[in-house]
C-alpha cells in the first residue's frame, strides 16, 4: 500500500504583500465575532412534525446556531461495527474479494438524534490490514481523539483488535462514514449516517440515504499503488453503485429503487461516496428543493440537478406528485475532470429507480433535464445558510500552495504537495501523540500548520500551481469552513471581492482545476485535524495538511485517553518488521 514519498507542490500562503508565513508559525487571524441568530423562525417550544420540520424542541429549532448553543441533550446510542474480508457481487457481474462492515454494502446506517451521544465499537476482523473509521463532517467537538484517523488523531486498529468511537452530535443531517486507512474505503469499507434534527421545508416522510459511488472490479488496493506511479492516476472505474447496487455492462444486476404513494414529499438524502468522481443528480419530471449543503441546513431552493463532488451531501425534498408510474433518477458523471468507460458502455441508464405505489413492475421510459458534465461545485449563490454568520474582514489569507512533483527514477512516484511537502503519516507516532507531549518533532512531511488562538479566525488560501488542472473535493476535519471566494488562475489578492457577509458553510468544497480557493474558519476546536483531498488516490499521494489547533488546550477539552492509549499499544505491538506481508508505501491516509 505505501512507498517512500516525493513530495507533489501543493501550497497554502499568504497574500504576496505578506509573505509566507512558515509551516510552524503562526498565521495572521482576527477575533472571532459573536454569532448572529436569525429571527425567521424562534427557538420556541413546538413538535416536528410535516407540517413543521423547522420545529425540534423547547428553544431549538431550525433557527438555533449550533455552534453558539448546545444541542439538547439526548440519548447514549449505542453500534456495533465489525469489518471483515468477503466477497460481493454488488452489480451482477460476478463476485469480487471486498472488505465490508457487517457483511453489508454500503455498511449499516447510523441514526441519531441532534443532542445524542453515540457509542460506536468496531472491531478490526481484517487479516493483514490495519483499519479504523471517520466519521465525515462530524465536528467531533473537545473529542478529537474519536476522529478516525490512523497518524493522526489514533493509531490504526490492529487486526482482531476493537476500538470504541464516542462522540456527541452536536450538528444534524446527513453524512457517511469510512476507513481512512489508505484506499481501503474502496474495498467497501463505507457506510452512512444520519442525525435527525430540524429542517428548512416541511416534508411527509423520510426515505433515508441514497450514497452514490464509483466502483472498481480491481482491488482498491492494486489501483491505489498504480497511481502512486503514474501521472496519469489510476484506471476508470467500471461502473457506479446506488445504494449498493446498479446494472453493469451486460445487463445483469439491478437498479436501486425508491417507492413513493402519490400526494406525498419525500426528503432524500443523497451522498457522494466516490474514490475519483463528480456526479450530477436529478428526478425526471421532479424538481428537487434543496435544504442541506452538507450539515448546513440552507434557504431552501428548486433546482432540476445538483452537483456533487466526492464527499458533499445535499438532502433534497422531492413531491410525488406526478402520475402513477416509475421514473428515473439520473445520475450524470462529471466527464471535464476525467473520461469513464461507464459512459462508453453504453449502458441502458445510469442511476436508480423513482416507483409510485400501484405502478407497473419494470424500468421506467421517462425522459429528463440535460445533465450537466462538468465538475465545479453547485453554485455559491444558491447555498445561502439558514442562520447567519459572518466573517470579520480583517483576517489576513495565509497561502497554501498545491503542486505536484515530477517523478523520478528509481521509484517514478507521483506526489502532491503542499508548499512542496508531501503529505506522509506515521501510524505508529500518530500527530495527537506528539502534541500532547512537549516535544516538536512531528517528522519529516507532517505538513503541520499552527492556529493556536483560541475562536479567532483563520483564513486559508489555497492556490494551484500545478500545470495539472485537476479540481480537487478539499476537505476538512474537526469543522466546517466558510467559503469565501473560489474561481480560475491566480487570485489577486483583492479582499474587496470575497464574501464575508454569511458566506456559503460546508465542510467539503471543490477547488477548480488550475484556480484557487479561499476558506475561513474559526479556532473553537482544540485538537489535530487534516484537511486533504477527498480523491482518495490524490489523499494516498500526499494532498493534504493537518492543523494543529489550541496545543495547550488539547489534553483539558478531548478528556479521557484511554481508548487511544490501547489502542496505539495494540497497534505498535502488531506492526513491527516481519510481522506483516507489506510495508506503508503511500501517505497513509
Amino acid at each position: 500500500m505505501f512507498v517512500q514519498r516525493a513530495a507533489l507542490w501543493l501550497s497554502l500562503g499568504s497574500l504576496a504583500f505578506a509573505g509566507t508565513i512558515p509551516r510552524d508559525a503562526s498565521p495572521v487571524v482576527a477575533e472571532r465575532q459573536a454569532a448572529t441568530t436569525t429571527t425567521l423562525v424562534p427557538d420556541g417550544a413546538c413538535t416536528n412534525n410535516a407540517r413543521t420540520r423547522n420545529c425540534w424542541s423547547d428553544g431549538f429549532s431550525i433557527a438555533t446556531d449550533f455552534d453558539a448553543k448546545a444541542p439538547p441533550a439526548g440519548k447514549t446510542v449505542t453500534y456495533d461495527l465489525e469489518i471483515t474480508n468477503t466477497t460481493a457481487n454488488l452489480d451482477g457481474h460476478g463476485d469480487k474479494p471486498v472488505m465490508l462492515i457487517n457483511g453489508q454494502y454500503p455498511g449499516p446506517t447510523i441514526r441519531a438524534k441532534w443532542g445524542d451521544t453515540l457509542v460506536i465499537n468496531v472491531k478490526n476482523s481484517l487479516q493483514d490490514n490495519g483499519t479504523g473509521i471517520h466519521w465525515h463532517g462530524i465536528r467531533q467537538l473537545n473529542s478529537c481523539q474519536h476522529d478516525g484517523v490512523g497518524g493522526i488523531t489514533e493509531c490504526p486498529i490492529a487486526p482482531n483488535k476493537t476500538r470504541t468511537y464516542t462522540f456527541k452530535c452536536t450538528q444534524f443531517g446527513t453524512t457517511w462514514y469510512h476507513s481512512h486507512w489508505s484506499a481501503q474505503y474502496g474495498e467497501g469499507v463505507v457506510g452512512t449516517m444520519i442525525i435527525d434534527g430540524p429542517a428548512t421545508a416541511p416534508y411527509d416522510e423520510d426515505l433515508g440515504v441514497l450514497p452514490i459511488t464509483d466502483w472498481y472490479y480491481a482491488p482498491a488496493f492494486e489501483l491505489n499503488e498504480q497511481a502512486q506511479h503514474s501521472v496519469r492516476g489510476p484506471p476508470e472505474a467500471d461502473n457506479i453503485l446506488v445504494n449498493g447496487t446498479h446494472v453493469n455492462a451486460d445487463g445483469g444486476g439491478k437498479y436501486a429503487k425508491m417507492t413513493v404513494t402519490k400526494g406525498k414529499r419525500y426528503r432524500v438524502r443523497l451522498i457522494n461516496t466516490s474514490m475519483d468522481t463528480v456526479f450530477h443528480v436529478s428526478f425526471d419530471n421532479h424538481p428537487m428543493t434543496v435544504i442541506t449543503s452538507d450539515f448546513v441546513p440552507i434557504k431552501s431552493f428548486v433546482a432540476d440537478q445538483v452537483t456533487l463532488a466526492i464527499g458533499q451531501r445535499y438532502d433534497v425534498i422531492i413531491n410525488a406528485n406526478q402520475t402513477v408510474g416509475n421514473y428515473w433518477m439520473r445520475v450524470m458523471i462529471g466527464t471535464a475532470c476525467g473520461n469513464n468507460k461507464i459512459l462508453d458502455a453504453n449502458l441502458p441508464n445510469i442511476g436508480a429507480i423513482l416507483s409510485y405505489s400501484g405502478a407497473e413492475s419494470g424500468n421506467p421510459t421517462t425522459s429528463g433535464v440535460t445533465m450537466r458534465t462538468g465538475c465545479d461545485d453547485e453554485a455559491l449563490s444558491n447555498l445561502v445558510p439558514f442562520v447567519k454568520n459572518d466573517v470579520p474582514k480583517s483576517v489576513v489569507p495565509t497561502e497554501l500552495d498545491l503542486n505536484n512533483l515530477p517523478q523520478t527514477p528509481p521509484e517514478n512516484l507521483f506526489r502532491w504537495t503542499i508548499d512542496d511537502s508531501s503529505h506522509v503519516v506515521d501510524w505508529n507516532e500518530p500527530t495527537l501523540e506528539v502534541a500532547l507531549g512537549e516535544g516538536n518533532d512531528f517528522g519529516n512531511n507532517s505538513n503541520v500548520y499552527t492556529i493556536p488562538t483560541k475562536d479567532n479566525w483563520y483564513m486559508w488560501w489555497i492556490q494551484t500551481r500545478s500545470n495539472i488542472p485537476l479540481p480537487h473535493p478539499i476537505h476538512l476535519h474537526g469543522h466546517d469552513f466558510y467559503i469565501l471566494g473560489t474561481g480560475g488562475g491566480v487570485w489577486d489578492g483583492d479582499t474587496s471581492k470575497l464574501k464575508f457577509d454569511n458566506p456559503p458553510r460546508r465542510d467539503t468544497a471543490t477547488l477548480p482545476g488550475g484556480g484557487y480557493l479561499l476558506l475561513a474558519f474559526p479556532a473553537d476546536n482544540p485538537g489535530t485535524w487534516v484537511m486533504h483531498c477527498h480523491i482518495a488516490f490524490h489523499a494516498s499521494q500526499g494532498l493534504s495538511l493537518q492543523f494543529l489547533e489550541q496545543r495547550g488546550s488539547i489534553k483539558s477539552t478531548i478528556g479521557n485517553l484511554d481508548e487511544f492509549n490501547k489502542g496505539c499499544k495494540e497497534w505498535n505491538e502488531y506492526w513491527v518488521p516481519g510481522n506483516h506481508p507489506y510495508n506503508q508505501t503511500d501517505s497513509g491516509l
